[in-house]
């Protein structure tokens, strides 16, 4: 069988895009990813068999594509980076295809919380974008917010069944009905990050009740609070 690569294409810039993953994609014959994603890297498309999937499609086409792949290239695009949010999908093409490399990329956490200023190393990151329970994962919020820590969260937006959305109003709510003073904390929103259609959101997490975002979007919980090395003792 031929060579598969799963690889992180960044939030939606193309400026975002390794030099690492251009390589590669570059190198591929065959390309299957969703529509976000391939506009991503469109540019780099030219003269390659391109399938664009969907979740209720993309099962069927791996299928397809692993039964004819020969000795070609294929490339699976993910946005932002392929360790984050994506052990799912990861996982099924291993099962799939048997070896797939893996090149990560630039996560929206990471621009996320650049913009928000609140250093990775002192934060908790969690993403509720999974289609398994996140009961335990609203348990973590919680204790992370106890415990002082600045959080970088991935929402869980759910078209097809509102119900399991889990997103920045439900969030909020969802805080406020288990005794956390919304009015004290301070949130980051961002939408469509690295893009033209970038937006921001800076205020108290009471003020997202009844408010809508998009499905691209990360929230920071800021609790940063700044300690440079002049202050540290050193032992």
């Amino acid at each position: 069988m031929g060579e598969v690569y799963a690889v992180g294409v960044g939030p939606g810039s193309p400026r975002y895009i390794t030099d690492a993953v251009k390589e590669v994609i570059l190198y591929s014959e065959i390309v299957i990813g969703y529509k976000y994603t391939l506009t991503t890297i469109e540019r780099l498309l030219a003269n390659k068999q391109v399938y664009e999937i969907t979740m209720q499609n993309q099962e069927k086409t791996y299928q397809k594509v692993a039964k004819t792949l020969g000795d070609k290239t294929c490339v699976i695009p993910f946005t932002g980076d392929v360790n984050f949010s994506e052990s799912e999908v990861v996982d099924r093409l291993i099962e799939i295809f048997g070896k797939v490399e893996i090149i990560p990329g630039i996560s929206s956490i990471q621009v996320a919380a650049a913009k928000a200023c609140v250093p990775l190393d002192k934060s908790k990151v969690i993403t509720m974008h999974v289609t398994t329970s996140i009961e335990e994962k609203k348990i973590e919020l919680q204790k992370a917010l106890l415990d002082g820590y600045s959080i970088i969260l991935v929402p869980r937006p759910w078209a097809s069944d509102p119900s399991k959305n889990f997103m920045q109003s439900e969030i909020a709510l969802y805080l406020k009905n288990h005794g956390f003073d919304t009015a004290k904390i301070k949130v980051h929103v961002f939408e469509f990050l690295t893009t033209e259609k970038e937006t921001s959101f800076v205020g108290l997490l009471k003020d997202l009740e009844g408010r809508k975002f998009s499905d691209l979007s990360v929230m920071v919980f800021d609790q940063y609070k700044p300690e440079s090395y002049v202050n540290l003792k050193m032992n």
